[in-house]
């Protein structure tokens, strides 16, 4: 019998050739599957691993760039905070009246103003009842020559000294012909005795001269003589013509401001402050009440504040000694057991326990 075409076996030739076909065929798909098989991995992708960690990187750079800025503002802060320890520690046991500072006298009402610098003056008075001029003097004409010759220098040193002038020149008269070598030998223990001995010699020569060898009783005629300045005027016609006047020397000037009556430096201007606050009739007496407190426990320097009897209505209480037995030691003249300024004082204030300076040259 015959065998049908499709039933004849297959040669292995062409089995083989099939086979290389599908090897081929399947290399073929690896050979086109491989390139995106390859740019799957890494080295592409890569570049943008590590361009994440280069775009993080800044970010830590400038982190500490933001905490070197919180420093920097927080630098400033740090210095109130010591601040305030040093002031409540300088300021420890006189809180009260650091606090009256803090709310400041210049805000107050002008009434209020008038009201607390007459009772501190009303305060000054009674503390110091015997306050006086402290210059020696007899009469009109000593005391111009006094006061122009304690410039510079204590009225103590001027009370030394005078006598022996007075004693040589007791008339104007007499000291404008006097010889200004020998007025000067007398004068030397003031200071700046040269000049002041050309201010004497002159004022006792336009006395002499214009007003007939007599102290005049007006300030326009006083300020007139050689020497003499509203301060000295306001002297002489407060206590030798009985004419109201504020004297307003460095004690003057150093209280009023503590006491914030007046922001003014100028003299003319603190007289002119001060002059309202106070009665005409008052003015005299209140120079001497703020000199003497000036001389004996508001110091320039050290002031006694623990031993200061208008402690309560002073704005600038704490800025001296606040501690009372230390405050006590540092009291002048009178109210530290010390003697005056005055050779001769006036009877009250040696009944209120004052005590006459001595004589100069004296032990």
């Amino acid at each position: 019998m015959k065998k049908n075409a499709d039933d004849a076996p297959v040669p292995a030739e062409k089995t083989a050739s099939a086979k290389k076909r599908a090897s081929a065929r399947k290399a073929a798909t690896a050979k086109k599957t491989a390139p995106a098989e390859k740019a799957a991995p890494t080295k592409k992708a890569a570049p943008a691993e590590k361009a994440a960690p280069a775009e993080a990187a800044p970010a830590k750079k400038s982190a500490p760039a933001k905490k070197q800025t919180a420093v920097k503002r927080q630098a400033p802060a740090k210095k109130p905070d010591v601040a305030p320890k040093k002031a409540t520690a300088a300021v420890k046991g006189v809180a009260p009246a650091k606090t009256v500072a803090a709310k400041s006298p210049r805000a107050e009402s002008r009434t209020a103003l008038v009201r607390r610098a007459r009772r501190i003056d009303r305060e000054l008075a009674e503390v110091y009842p015997y306050a006086h001029p402290e210059l020696d003097f007899e009469n009109p004409f000593q005391l111009v020559v006094a006061t122009v010759l304690s410039a510079q220098t204590t009225d103590l040193r001027v009370n030394q000294t005078t006598p022996a002038l007075f004693a040589k020149y007791p008339t104007p008269e007499d000291l404008a012909a006097a010889d200004p070598e020998e007025v000067e030998e007398i004068l030397r223990p003031t200071g700046f005795f040269r000049a002041k001995t050309r201010s004497v010699i002159g004022l006792s020569k336009a006395l002499a001269e214009d007003f007939g060898g007599e102290v005049p009783g007006r300030l326009a005629d006083l300020v007139k003589l050689p020497g003499v300045g509203r301060k000295t005027a306001f002297v002489v016609l407060g206590n030798a013509f009985g004419r109201p006047g504020i004297t307003v020397d460095t004690h003057f000037q150093r209280l009023v401001r503590r006491w914030q009556w007046t922001d003014e430096t100028n003299p003319d201007k603190i007289e002119a402050a001060v002059g309202a606050l106070f009665p005409k009739s008052d003015w005299t007496d209140l120079s001497h009440h703020v000199i003497w407190h000036g001389r004996r426990i508001c110091h320039a320097r050290k002031p006694a504040c623990g031993a200061c009897p208008i402690a309560p209505l002073c704005p600038a209480y704490g800025e001296g000694e606040t501690d009372p037995e230390k405050a006590t030691k540092l009291l002048k003249y009178e109210k530290g057991g010390f003697p005056g300024q005055r050779l001769n004082p006036p009877q009250a204030y040696l009944d209120a326990g004052g005590t006459p300076a001595p004589p100069l040259g004296a032990g």
